[in-house]
């Protein structure tokens, strides 16, 4: 698109042609099954929804879920550590569950034991506290911990208690690793029992590069070493994102040590993951704490301690969450019925994430600049080097960065669900995105720390945009995300005049966000987006050029120009502004909902009377706004102070009064989150939460601020 306008749907490549462009046949879909019926009948909760941060977390099938849930109600299971009918029969679908773990790699309880955990953050954390690590002393160096810099922060995690222990830690850049002289076995002396570890991942959750599964055995002959000390190399492989969308066959790869997390492959358990340690060196690892199950025997008033045999009862201390340890088998199951495989999840996502890629990599401005940086460390090939994520970051005609928090908050008007910052991998993102050590500090001092929503710094990126596929995706959730960035970047309609009202027509107020976002940019607001809230029609989401239009009336600030508040400058009015007029006055009584236009209002203690003094929250108390509903807009209240009622009017709906007060005697008071602060709450009961649930089409209540709970205003830190 070097010249000229675009057709509509021009700058799409067409998808049979990307697959004919890859240098091997990919498969898209499992065989004659359908996957729009698959959808449909799995996923239906996805309808309207494009979700695109399976690695994140992945989706669960609805037919996993019943079926488990059936398994509950049909069994009874007890405790797995009792000896009665119920317990024995818990014992024993645990062992098997770990049987089929095991089968699902390729492997067996003869080479591997699985020993389960919180997650892979947990089982990291038990390799990092067991592993036998050989402090320095007068004739010895000590153990040395290697990690990739492309690694999870709980990977690099690890060297605080390797740290504890005088071990010394060095991080190992990728390139380093791929340009390592190969040696021959000989060089590694057979004599020298100083143990080393070495983690890296098989797959990037930064990038989803993939890096060889061969290092395992190259590190662990010594062919290959992270560093040149004499001693015996163990390798932790960090599987948890490959995992997800690819097979791995430990009879070939055997690392010692695998952490997992299976909510990364089908959804659900969450707060469940193993560590799968290879037998060979399961005796060399120390335990310190025991608890409940571990112990053979062990006596209250003496130090006196026998660990069980096998490293399952050794490390699994107390009762396994053993409820979701059983909903495995159900996930594996649901897997293999709805795919035939992770093979063929491998193909079914790699073609997703390489037709994106070709067809990201193509769109040009009209000045031939590139839409988007695409931060990757392969050519999207082959699935062996490359997994199914993009990161990137969207850019404007002049090569400048718009801010991630942006483009996400961007993607939710179109009801796109992506991933941004940094995906708790700053090394990764410290390489992609140039980011010297010195600026991460600066960063931080500036305010910016990893998870919110601080995008840009001087102009700087700290993080970028991150897009990943599962299993259930499509071709349709590709091409969303496409034509959403087109859509914004190429075709965005900002010329549009706001629409006047006509004598006679009630005025068109704008949303509570869209209020809010209209006030000056240093001031602090709870909104989270300049457009958030902006598509108030729910026919604007499935009518792309609408959707356009609409998000053009409220266009953000020019991209070029933006940059980042630095906390001083949040919340000040700083200079002369000379004489401020008010020329309209709008309250905004229930969060998110529409608003009434007055002339003259009373202030109360908290600001505006009643002024955002109510929102809607969903089955389980959480807030709704407009992203998550859009027809709350339709929602119109009107306040009667002399009746000290609020009248709430919607299209097709009867007028429904609800008091202004509530009553001091029957009100029941719970806490409920508003902008990340907890506030006192009341239920302005079942009436309202009827006429609501039915207007909506999903259960909720509306909820007022307790007139009794004052809010304290958050300072922001000021930076010396």
């Amino acid at each position: 698109m070097a010249g000229g306008e675009a057709q509509p749907g021009a700058e799409l490549l067409a998808f049979a042609r990307s697959r004919h462009s890859s240098t091997q046949p990919l498969a898209y879909g499992y065989g004659p099954r359908s996957l729009s019926e698959l959808r449909a009948r799995e996923f239906g909760r996805l309808a309207g929804t494009v979700y695109l941060d399976h690695a994140g977390a992945t989706l669960f099938a609805q037919s996993q879920l019943t079926s488990f849930t059936q398994d509950l109600v049909e069994n009874i299971y007890g405790n797995p550590h009792s000896q009665n009918i119920s317990s024995k029969l818990t014992h024993d679908t645990v062992e098997q569950v770990r049987y089929r773990i095991l089968a699902h790699f390729r492997t067996s309880p003869d080479d591997y034991s699985v020993v389960f955990t919180a997650g892979s953050t947990a089982a990291l954390k038990l390799v990092a506290e067991a592993f036998p690590w050989a402090s320095p002393g007068p004739e010895s160096s000590g153990s040395l911990f290697c990690y990739l810099t492309d690694n999870h922060t709980s990977v690099v995690g690890m060297r605080t208690v390797a740290r504890a222990k005088n071990v010394t830690f060095m991080p190992i850049r990728p390139e380093d690793m791929c340009s390592a002289e190969k040696q021959g076995a000989a060089t590694c002396d057979p004599d020298c029992q100083l143990v080393h570890l070495f983690c890296y991942p098989a797959q990037s959750n930064f990038s989803g590069a993939r890096y060889p599964l061969s290092w395992i055995g190259e590190v662990k002959s010594g062919q290959t070493r992270p560093v040149g000390v004499p001693g015996k190399w163990y390798v932790l492989l960090d599987a948890a994102s490959y995992v997800s969308t690819s097979p791995l066959d430990l009879s070939v790869h055997q690392a010692d040590f695998i952490p997992l997390s299976f909510y990364k492959i089908f959804g659900f358990p969450t707060g469940l993951g193993a560590l799968l340690v290879h037998n060979r060196v399961a005796s060399l690892l120390r335990k310190t704490y025991f608890g409940g199950g571990t112990a053979a025997a062990y006596l209250a008033g003496e130090d006196f301690y026998i660990p069980r045999q096998s490293v399952a009862e050794r490390f699994e201390d107390g009762t396994i969450s053993f409820l979701d340890v059983i909903a495995l088998k159900h996930g594996f199951d649901a897997l293999e019925r709805l795919t035939g495989g992770m093979e063929n999840i491998r193909q079914h996502t790699f073609t997703l994430a390489q037709h994106t890629y070709i067809a990201l990599s193509s769109l040009r401005y009209p000045n031939g600049a590139p839409v988007v940086r695409i931060y990757s460390d392969s050519d999207f090939s082959s699935p062996e080097v490359q997994g199914p994520i993009l990161n990137l970051n969207v850019l404007d005609d002049k090569g400048n960065i718009i801010g991630y928090s942006q483009v996400e908050k961007m993607a939710s008007l179109y009801n796109i669900q992506v991933r941004t910052g940094c995906f708790c991998n700053t090394g990764a993102c410290q390489k992609h995105l140039g980011m010297s050590d010195e600026m991460v500090k600066k960063h931080l001092q500036a305010g910016h720390v990893c998870g919110d929503d601080v995008d840009l710094i001087d102009g700087q990126p700290t993080g970028s945009v991150r897009i990943s596929f599962g299993y259930m995706s499509t071709l349709e959730d590709a091409q969303a995300f496409l034509k959403f960035i087109i859509a914004t970047r190429l075709r965005p309609s900002s010329s549009q005049s706001v629409p006047k009202a006509t004598p006679g027509e009630t005025r068109a107020l704008p949303a509570e966000s869209e209020a809010q976002n209209t006030m000056p940019t240093t001031m602090h607001r709870c909104s989270p987006s300049p457009q958030a809230d902006a598509l108030t029609d729910p026919r604007l989401w499935n009518d792309l050029p609408t959707a356009v239009e609409a998000i053009g009336l409220y266009s953000p600030l020019p991209e070029a120009t933006r940059t980042q508040e630095t906390p001083s400058e949040k919340g000040v009015l700083d200079g002369d502004l000379g004489a401020q007029v008010i020329t309209n006055l709008y309250l905004y009584p229930i969060k998110s909902c529409a608003a009434f236009e007055v002339t003259k209002w009373p202030v109360g203690s908290q600001g505006l009377l009643h002024d955002r003094s109510w929102m809607v929250v969903n089955h389980n108390g959480i807030c709704l706004s407009q992203k998550q509903e859009p027809r709350l807009c339709l929602i119109q209240p009107l306040i009667d102070l002399q009746r000290r009622i609020m009248v709430i009017k919607a299209k097709g709906m009867e007028p429904i009064e609800v008091p202004l007060e509530e009553d001091g005697e029957g009100a029941q008071i719970c806490q409920s989150k508003v902008c990340a602060d907890r506030v006192n709450t009341y239920d302005c009961g079942e009436k309202i939460s009827s006429w609501l649930s039915k207007f909506l089409g999903r259960p909720c209540h509306l909820i007022k601020q307790s007139s009794s709970f004052q809010r304290n205003v958050k300072k922001k830190h000021q930076q010396g």
